[in-house]
């Protein structure tokens, strides 16, 4: 009997709808509540602390390593520094307070004890026995973390797992590119689903001057035309990192298997789509302008 063989695409689908539910905490008022608890209250303190946490009380290098697209001089402002008013433990344990606050909100009670819920979380923690630790910081620290009890936060974790084992294998190809963490968002936002470049001024660090030098240079590259849009050239090599990242993520959804994949897509799409709907994401996070 032959083994169905894995649809190019399906792990980058399936990526998107577990990523979408994972960032959610992210822009959640719940995740400010509970760091704020233990005396975490500037946004951006917050933002660092409960992506690096899993790291252990590292430094601004570590982080902007990790990180890739935020400018050091802002991660310095406020690590190693917030390690002195909460631990990485404290944050954790804040995080998960705050996930399971935002998915009880946007979701529902019903929706997270939902046999779905339990399907989800069992198909997601199987992908990612396949992920593989070497040089994938982000993934390797949170696959140290304990696997939650209740479905709805092991499917969050799963979903953590596999969110930063494409994201490092991402990096990896962003680099092979020759694009630097700005460029990198540059370029992304110029394909339309990126965020805007007041977002990402505001969460990076970056000034608007910085953002207009990164443009001149990708102009000179060829990558984007005078109006800031990709060029031909520049739409290739999207889709080239794209694909390649793909690559580099493919073990996990094969180990899953074409119908596992298929059915984690399905379950993370409707969870995602009544996340989105809750109003889990600002306006205008997402465009060009």
């Amino acid at each position: 009997m032959t083994t169905a063989a894995l649809e190019p695409r399906a792990g980058r689908r399936c990526h998107n709808v577990l990523n979408s539910l994972h960032a959610t905490h992210y822009f959640s008022p719940d995740l400010g509540r509970e760091l704020g608890a233990v005396g975490v209250t500037d946004p951006r303190a917050v933002n660092f602390a409960v992506r690096a946490a899993a790291f252990g009380p590292v430094g601004a290098g570590a982080v902007t390593a990790a990180f890739y697209n935020y400018k050091y001089e802002l991660v310095a402002r406020y690590v190693p520094a917030v390690w002195e008013t909460a631990t990485p433990g404290q944050v954790l344990a804040a995080r998960t307070r705050a996930v399971d606050a935002t998915l009880h909100r946007l979701l529902g009670a019903e929706a997270l004890a939902s046999a779905e819920m339990a399907e989800a979380a069992r198909l997601a923690l199987r992908a990612a026995e396949a992920c593989s630790r070497g040089a994938r910081p982000l993934y390797s620290a949170h696959a140290d973390l304990p696997v939650p009890e209740e479905p709805h936060l092991a499917y969050w974790h799963a979903a953590t797992l596999l969110r930063e084992h494409r994201g490092d294998g991402h990096l990896a190809a962003l680099m092979s590119a020759g694009l630097d963490g700005l460029e990198a968002m540059v370029t992304h936002t110029a394909t339309g689903k990126g965020m805007t470049p007041r977002w990402v001024c505001a969460t990076r660090g970056w000034s608007r001057d910085e953002w207009d030098a990164a443009t001149d240079r990708l102009r000179g590259r060829g990558l984007l035309d005078a109006s800031g849009d990709l060029t031909e050239e520049g739409g290739a090599l999207r889709r080239e990192i794209e694909d390649e990242t793909d690559r580099l993520d493919r073990a996990p959804y094969e180990h899953l298997g074409p119908e596992g994949v298929a059915r984690l897509t399905e379950l993370g799409g409707v969870f995602a789509q009544a996340a989105l709907e809750a109003g889990a994401f600002p306006a205008d996070l997402i465009g060009k302008g």
